[in-house]
């Protein structure tokens, strides 16, 4: 039976932090390493470096400064789709699949500003939209096995945060987000990863803030990175990790990389 392991890490601008992706990429030694908000256009992203590595097989979906998502991998990759759930040209979504059938669904779900009202302001639309098409898609995927994984900008469990209270009303925690990812995560019957091997109310968090002057001492988290599988890949899985030393790097991300193991 061989092994599978998976990264996922918003990494905040590939180039600037390439030498903390370098530093992951031979510590941890996954073999598929999804990247959200690369913030680079296709024909700037730092092969080089990767490909010294092992690392390959590139699939890149780029938008400069802004954005941009990318998978490498030491397997070859394969159907290289690129979906536009918010219809207005972002890069957001690059997927792939492996030799073994392993779909791998790549994304990063818009933030959606400040205010958490539709009518006051658009950008929290758009968010409640791109996953409410995310959610059509995923209810035509019965039968395929898949991996989504990403920065899904919502801490869907009271745990998943630092402060359930204080954050209600904050978003990416909001009770409106928080039901149209339940209502996404019931279109395919996905798995959560993440809390099958931490399950809940233990904490679990994925990113911290920037204005913290000590992020580990505060530690006001939230669970915005997530892994989920359909069923059939979820019983494969044997491990998940978050490597939150990656946090206090050199010029880190204010996300860190998530790993799931899997058995195949």
């Amino acid at each position: 039976m061989d092994t599978l392991s998976v990264a996922s890490w918003n990494i905040n601008s590939v180039r600037f932090r390439m030498d903390i992706v370098e530093k992951f990429l031979r510590e941890a030694q996954p073999d598929v390493l999804c990247l959200q908000e690369t913030k680079v256009v296709n024909q700037d992203f730092p092969h080089d470096p990767l490909r010294r590595l092992g690392y390959t097989h590139i699939a890149i979906n780029g938008q400069r400064m802004h954005h941009g998502v990318a998978v490498v991998s030491k397997l070859p990759l394969a159907e290289d789709d690129r979906l536009d759930w918010q219809a207005n040209g972002e890069a957001r979504h690059i997927g792939v699949r492996l030799a073994n059938g392993l779909r791998i669904e790549n994304v990063y779900i818009p933030a959606g500003g400040d205010v958490p009202d539709r009518e006051v302001n658009p950008k929290f639309g758009q968010k409640l939209d791109f996953i409410e098409r995310m959610t059509q898609w995923s209810a035509g995927l019965s039968g395929i096995p898949t991996l989504l994984v990403g920065d899904f900008n919502i801490a869907p469990l009271e745990s998943d945060v630092w402060s359930h209270k204080q954050l209600l009303d904050v978003v990416s925690h909001t009770p409106v987000e928080v039901e149209a990812l339940g209502r996404l995560k019931a279109a395919n019957d996905w798995v959560d990863l993440g809390r099958q091997f931490v399950p809940a109310p233990a904490r679990l968090f994925t990113w911290w803030s920037y204005r913290a002057k000590d992020w580990a001492a505060s530690d006001r988290g939230r669970r915005l990175d997530h892994m989920w599988s359909s069923r059939d890949v979820a019983a494969r899985a044997t491990a998940h990790r978050v490597h939150e030393d990656a946090r206090s790097w050199l010029k880190p991300s204010d996300h860190i990389p998530i790993v799931t193991e899997f058995a195949f």
